[in-house]
């Protein structure tokens, strides 16, 4: 702002008249304009300004007050993502240009000398970036919920800015300079117990067909919900006596205690209790060493199904600190260790109770064209080659993996070869059999003698 002083001076002096005039000029100085984001009540005057986090619960974190290298942020609540980490970068973007906080809807800025108005009457140059990583470096989506899975925490939340200026068209000063500058988070999720992955007990490694799902550095499931509604999008979805299955835990300080859920004829039970696991073991109608060897066996119970658990894992006053629920639709008996004709199988399953010879679909996703065979309906997703993908409702060896009874002690599985399917091949007298190990698809003739199981129910 310029006020320019004018001061005329007329002086009569007795030997000569004359007008003296004299002209000063002053510069007045007002005051720069600022970046601003309550309003005027706090004014950003430098980087560390533009570079702050805050929290859902108030708390708020600068350059100068952060010290999380030593100890991490921690965030108030559960289950929260780094979008609700209060920020002056949007949510839907990694960068922002100074100019646009300036601009609407923002209108981040101010000048108490009332400069900057009109058109273009204010400019600015620079930008605010960000970048989220885990603490290996490896990037994070804005809307990702934060956890202490897969060691990703602390993460690693970085704000920097370029250097740039504030510039009103008039005034003096006019123009606020900000230097580059950077700051590094480093933030933890809140302190609760976590259910990680879901492993199956198979030792070898197995591929999947999607990451969401199939974790293969841990060899494990990864937990798709934690609703009630829709926790049939869980593993297992299929289930046999003596399976098990571990949920590996994160964040939780003690061993927590877990009863024993029972629906339609299926018990889940919980053993092997430590705080950073626990394994759960599958119990339902299976058929007795007499009845694997009986061409006329006594029946055995049908389960009701599909049945829906939810295991629930309480502290030492009983609270309900974790919960993981599975829908099982297929529940399979096994006829032990010995071989069998596809005609001794299909009659047994009808024996003991009304169980089926399962389909390939209900056992594998494994989908080649197999040599004269044929092509046959596999579950989906489909697998791309004679393999199974790991895949929760592909079908059981497709969710439990290697099935044979080295990898699950007690649920007699056989040692080595193939299990009966009721699907014909092209030709004539020849069945498709499915792989233990590897859920591959081959076939044989029917009166030829390899393992069996049943199902209830068999896909339609």
């Amino acid at each position: 702002m310029v006020l320019v002083l004018t001061m005329v001076v007329l002086q009569s002096i007795s030997f000569a008249n004359y007008a003296l005039t004299t002209q000063t000029t002053n510069v007045i100085q007002g005051s720069a304009p600022y970046l601003t984001f309550d309003g005027g009540r706090t004014r950003v005057t430098n980087s560390e300004g533009l570079l702050w986090i805050s929290l859902s619960d108030g708390r708020r974190f600068t350059p100068t007050t952060n010290n999380s290298r030593y100890t991490p942020i921690e965030l108030p609540v559960a289950g929260q993502s780094f979008n609700d980490i209060g920020m002056l970068v949007p949510t839907d973007t990694d960068s922002i240009a100074l100019s646009s906080l300036i601009g609407t809807p923002y209108n981040y800025w101010g000048d108490d000398d009332g400069d900057g108005q009109g058109i273009d009457g204010v400019t600015a140059t620079g930008s605010l970036n960000l970048s989220i990583v885990t603490q290996y470096n490896s990037p994070v989506a804005r809307n990702e919920v934060l956890t202490f899975c897969d060691g990703k925490a602390p993460y690693k939340l970085t704000l920097s800015n370029t250097s740039g200026t504030l510039k009103t068209r008039y005034g003096v000063p006019n123009e606020r300079y900000f230097t580059a500058g950077n700051v590094t988070y480093y933030i933890n999720p809140k302190a609760s117990p976590v259910i990680c992955t879901v492993r199956p007990s198979a030792f070898v490694e197995n591929k999947g067909l999607s990451d969401a799902v199939w974790d293969p550095a841990h060899r494990a499931f990864l937990p798709q919900s934690f609703t009630p509604s829709s926790y049939g999008l869980n593993f297992p979805t299929t289930g046999a006596n003596g399976l098990y299955f571990y949920l590996d835990i994160r964040g939780a300080s003690q061993a927590l205690s877990w009863a024993p859920v029972s629906h339609g004829g299926i018990t889940a039970t919980m053993t092997n209790l430590t705080n950073g696991s626990v394994r759960v073991t599958l119990t339902g109608p299976v058929a007795t060493k007499s009845q694997w060897e009986s061409e006329n066996p006594d029946s055995i119970d049908r389960p009701s199904l599909p049945q829906t658990f939810e295991l629930v894992g309480r502290d030492s006053s009983g609270n309900a600190v974790l919960k993981y629920g599975f829908e099982l639709k297929q529940w399979f008996v096994n006829r032990g260790l010995n071989w069998y004709s596809y005609s001794s199988m299909e009659s047994w399953c009808n024996k003991i109770g009304g169980y089926s010879v399962p389909m390939v679909k209900d056992l594998t996703n494994a989908c080649a064209i197999v040599e004269e065979g044929g092509k046959p309906e596999c579950a989906t997703p489909a697998s791309p080659d004679n393999e199974y993908r790991r895949h929760i409702g592909a079908g059981l060896f497709s969710e439990w993996g290697d099935m044979r009874v080295q990898y699950y002690d007690g649920a007699n599985f056989g040692i080595v070869g193939g299990y009966w399917t009721i699907d014909n091949t092209i030709q004539t007298n020849v069945k498709f059999i499915i792989s233990a190990d590897n859920g591959s698809i081959g076939a044989r003739l029917s009166n030829n003698y390899i393992h069996g199981l049943c199902v209830y129910p068999r896909s339609r």
